[in-house]
């Protein structure tokens, strides 16, 4: 289901510092996603998103960034993907993410997109001129196997897709890498799923991986997560009960042991482990002195 909403706000400000993705800023251009993913936390009940299925698209976006905008103080980097994939289906028929980037070119601002959408390839020409001051592309790939992510991540398109526009991103000059993230237990928790992901992103000339080992366990996110693992892994709902109960989060099994072996693949490839966050040019300056 696809409804219209006007909202009243549209740029939320992001708790200082934010060391993992460098945001300022972040805005959601529509509540709900169509990618499905059967691990999303966005169904936490304190996300207030009854039915993550039925999209909402705040048809009043773009005006209200043409207005925000201009009022911030700080131009700091701008985060999309945080609730949402901006890059979901719908965007390709409305637009709505073109739009607020030529928005934001106009503006002079950085910008951090989250996706796990080859879609983002259709903006490259806004995101070159946005990276004269600061774009990030990071694609979300937590396993380089098409079939597994068929399961997990039903309605995105196929790691080899995400991997093929980080290859194509970075070939432009666009910085972009790969957030490995979540590392669902039982299932993408392999040295060898975690190795094809760095693998994959290597070949494809991204520049950073940033991981995080397990994924979070709230609420309605876990029911819906139980009634998938059913559906696609049947008898793995009950070893989760059994291991992690009604924790808030679950830790990939030997987290430990894939941190580490992850760091010294990405080391030994060149691959930093921390995307490289936005620096104002007169701190820069600064630092140069």
């Amino acid at each position: 289901m696809v409804r219209a909403i006007s909202a009243k706000t549209l740029l939320a400000s992001v708790r200082q510092p934010d060391p993992w993705f460098g945001l300022k800023y972040n805005m959601n251009l529509y509540r709900g996603c169509q990618h499905g993913c059967i691990y999303c936390d966005t169904r936490s009940e304190c996300y207030g998103i009854d039915d993550l299925d039925d999209v909402a698209v705040k048809i009043n976006a773009l005006q209200l960034l043409q207005q925000e905008l201009p009022r911030k103080r700080v131009k700091g980097v701008i985060g999309y993907g945080s609730m949402n994939d901006c890059y979901q289906p719908l965007e390709a028929e409305l637009c709505l993410m073109r739009g607020a980037l030529e928005i934001i070119a106009r503006h002079g601002f950085p910008v951090h997109i989250l996706t796990k959408s080859d879609l983002v390839l259709r903006d490259l020409d806004l995101l070159r001129q946005i990276s004269r001051t600061y774009a990030a592309v990071s694609l979300t790939v937590t396993t380089a196997d098409d079939a597994l992510a068929g399961k997990v991540e039903p309605g995105a398109p196929p790691p080899s897709a995400r991997l093929a526009a980080i290859g194509q991103l970075s070939r432009e000059g666009i910085l972009s890498g790969a957030m490995l993230m979540p590392v669902l237990p039982f299932i993408e928790d392999s040295l060898e799923n975690v190795l094809g992901v760095v693998h994959g992103v290597h070949r494809a000339g991204g520049r950073y991986i940033v991981a995080a080992f397990g994924m979070t366990l709230r609420d309605r996110q876990r029911e819906y997560y139980y009634g998938q693992l059913d559906r696609w892994f049947p008898g793995l709902s009950q070893r989760y009960r059994q291991r992690y109960g009604e924790r808030y989060s679950a830790a990939a099994n030997g987290a430990h042991q894939l941190e580490s072996a992850f760091r010294d693949e990405c080391s030994r490839l060149g691959i930093a482990t921390r995307m490289p966050l936005y620096e104002p040019l007169a701190a820069v300056q600064h630092r140069l002195l």
